[in-house]
């Protein structure tokens, strides 16, 4: 039951229970992932509002996922003990479905049976459809003398026909990957790496001719169309089709590398962005699947008894693509997105099985959307649209048609959050799980990898551990129609896997690193950032940068314990010192805190991603007035909420945070302390050589090489925007 997450006894100050780092991963199971919908202006909040619990604030926060629809006090649900926090779907995630096979969540706060469409599953199954002339005459599947040059030269053939040897595979497992730098007019400084010999590092093309990208038809006539919106004048009409960005991400995509890209940006590039691996997966699919029709007439065409062992190519469960996305609201603009890439015309529109029921269940009510709030503008990119992350949708595509709700394993795509993954994969002794559909999955795109962090990475990590893995069943496959690689276990090398983030993060490097085998190699964007997100701090304030020392990466989480309550709480227990907020990333460490502070008697109050509105009114009235000298204040309730906190006159950054722009938000709501002295304003940032990237992107590169040389603390007086 998702109630037991909820049930702890958290107001114990013990930390022996809490402060282990798997119960910590278990413990974020229930975030709150659903900013509340206030009928309040938060900005406008009056400094001399009588009670906290007379706010007009509706709270829908959790309402939107299992586990947290109970909304219990903040300290009664976010100490889970180890018992309760024990590793299954079931008690982490909410009651898991009880159709292993399908797609679909209820939007609204119960789960409901989940829809399968059934009744198309003979006029979308691979196995008895034939290609049709009209669509037969592609240039990826044309069998013909004429064009065998260019069917031997397209990338999906190249990539897929390769056949790896025994000593590759192992060179792969066991040797350093070699890699190579070069330089990109758009994307800036790329790393390409790999582990089989190295391979020519690719040049990025200036201009591109749509008809030399081997598109399966509609797509090189319905392309320019669709993406005519992120093209200006100033594209040059030898490059009618691509924005420079895009051009050079379709670049690497089309020749099979996997690529992590680390600026993705809700508010300048993100749509650019899904435009491209959208046109790049649908692009794959479709010649997938039209290599299998096209052998299915040949095969029906053959003599009797004539064994030919040509027309291996499939995998052993048909889903080929995998897109990681993290609301519902993106899963409806990508399921958009290939619905304009097939219709040719207005004339021409494809038939699209169970429209009606996806609108509904994945689209959002413009009213539900109180028009009163003022949020920054990533905020209302990032969270627009149905923001329930609990959801996962089969896609299947056969020539001038589209299934939305196939079953997993009639599917070509499938598009899923990490959670709605997480309650179908299940854990280990669970009777109802399934991972099997993942065993043969070509490309893997996880899109907007920074949300996980804030939603559990740890979800992110439990995919990663089951995909491409043999199956346990064999799901009705024709074994004679498998390809070799899928049969010799060999899928992983094969996977392409796209990741896009809106920052670097070690976690997100991590995936990349370790969990992506592909033959072909990496391509991974690592510029630097030059200024720091310092530079936009707007009020004058001294920054101190305190650096404290770790032997190795995991003694850094005791070792900023004890530098903290050693070091630097000491000079702000005096009561000259009062209005202190301490902004803490991560929640494992908010809570070690918290227990501290109790046991020690301080004068605090805290805010987290759990707690309930009346306990936020009440903290940040309390703070404001300064009748607790300290809030304990986490990254994630920051992240969902982006409230002003009014009264800081005194900051202690715990830990860098992950989104840099959060360090000079952080900072400017001094601003909002109308009574506050300038003089008497402070700003305290822990950190560490491990920091290394988060200290970058808040002070730029050249700041970041000084610091970590010296061991000295370093100080910053940032005076508005230099």
């Amino acid at each position: 039951q998702s109630e037991n997450s909820d049930k702890s006894s958290a107001e114990s100050d013990s930390e022996t229970e809490v402060e282990q780092v798997s119960v910590y991963h278990k413990l974020l199971a229930t975030l709150k992932t659903s900013p509340e919908s206030e009928s309040e202006e938060e900005e406008d909040e009056s400094e001399s509002e009588a009670a906290g619990e007379s706010e007009t604030e509706t709270d829908s926060e959790g309402s939107q996922e299992t586990g947290e629809a109970h909304g219990s006090e903040e300290d009664k649900n976010d100490v889970p003990d180890q018992e309760e926090a024990t590793d299954t779907a079931e008690q982490t995630l909410g009651p898991e479905q009880a159709d292993g096979a399908d797609t679909s969540c209820d939007p609204s706060h119960g789960v409901i049976e989940e829809f399968t469409d059934v009744k198309h599953e003979s006029e979308f199954s691979l196995e008895t459809n034939f290609m049709e002339e009209e669509i037969g005459d592609c240039n990826a599947d044309k069998r013909d003398s004429n064009s065998s040059q260019a069917f031997s030269e397209d990338p999906f053939k190249q990539h897929m026909d390769k056949e790896l040897e025994e000593k590759e595979v192992e060179k792969m497992s066991t040797l350093l990957k070699t890699s190579s730098q070069s330089k990109w007019p758009r994307l800036g400084q790329l790393t390409f790496s790999s582990t089989l010999e190295k391979h020519k590092t690719l040049k990025a093309d200036r201009e591109v001719d749509v008809k030399q990208l081997y598109l399966h038809k509609p797509l090189e006539s319905t392309w320019p169309k669709v993406n005519k919106q992120f093209l200006s004048s100033v594209n040059k009409p030898s490059d009618p089709s691509f924005t420079p960005l895009q051009r050079e991400l379709f670049c690497i995509m089309n020749t099979y590398r996997d690529l992590f890209y680390p600026e993705r940006n809700a508010l300048t590039n993100g749509e650019e962005i899904r435009h491209a691996y959208c046109l790049h997966a649908l692009n794959h699919v479709l010649k997938a699947n039209a290599q299998v029709l096209s052998n299915n007439a040949r095969r029906r065409d053959q003599k009797p008894g004539t064994d030919n062992d040509d027309y291996r190519d499939q995998g052993l469960t048909r889903p080929k693509v995998l897109m990681i996305v993290p609301f519902r609201e993106c899963a409806l603009r990508i399921v958009h997105i290939f619905i304009s890439l097939l219709e040719v015309n207005d004339k021409r529109k494809i038939d699209v099985s169970n429209k009606k029921r996806f609108k509904g269940e994945f689209g959002s009510d413009p009213e539900e959307k109180p028009p009163n709030l003022k949020r920054p503008e990533d905020y209302e990119a990032i969270f627009a649209g149905n923001i329930d992350d609990h959801f996962r949708i089969g896609v299947a595509i056969l020539q001038k048609s589209m299934r939305l709700y196939a079953p997993f394993y009639s599917s070509d795509i499938i598009i899923a959050s990490p959670l709605g993954m997480r309650t179908i994969i299940g854990a280990e002794g669970e009777k109802k799980r399934d991972f099997d559909f993942l065993s043969s999955v070509e490309i893997l795109i996880i899109d907007q990898a920074d949300i996980y962090l804030m939603q559990n990475w740890e979800h992110v990590l439990h995919l990663m551990k089951h995909i491409n893995l043999l199956p346990l069943d064999s799901h009705g496959v024709d074994f004679s129609r498998v390809r070799t690689l899928n049969l010799n276990n060999w899928s992983k090398y094969y996977r392409q896997t796209l990741l896009f983030s809106a920052l670097q993060d070690p976690q997100i490097n991590s995936v990349f690193n370790k969990h992506c085998f592909n033959y072909v190699g990496q391509v991974a964007v690592r510029n630097v950032p030059l200024s720091g997100s310092i530079s936009h701090v707007v009020v004058q304030l001294p920054h101190v940068f305190r650096r404290l020392e770790a032997e190795n990466l995991t003694s850094v989480i005791d070792a900023r314990f004890q530098f903290f309550i050693d070091k630097v709480l000491p000079e702000y227990r005096d009561a000259i010192m009062s209005h202190t907020l301490i902004y803490v990333p991560s929640y494992f460490d908010y809570v070690r805190l918290r227990n501290y502070f109790k046991k020690e008697e301080l004068n605090f109050t805290h805010i987290c991603e759990y707690t309930k509105k009346a306990g936020v009114c009440r903290a940040r009235r309390f703070f404001l007035k300064g009748e607790k000298q300290f809030l304990l204040f986490t990254e994630r309730f920051h992240f969902y909420k982006r409230y002003t906190i009014k009264g800081i006159r005194n900051l202690i950054f715990y830990e860098l945070p992950t989104y840099s722009h959060f360090y000079s938000e952080i900072c400017n709501m001094m601003k909002a302390t109308d009574n506050g002295v300038d003089a008497t304003w402070t700003c305290t940032v822990l950190y560490s050589k491990y920091d290394a990237q988060k200290l970058a992107a808040v002070v730029g590169i050249d700041r970041t090489a000084q610091m970590l040389q010296s061991k000295k603390n370093v100080h910053l007086f940032v005076t508005g925007e230099n």
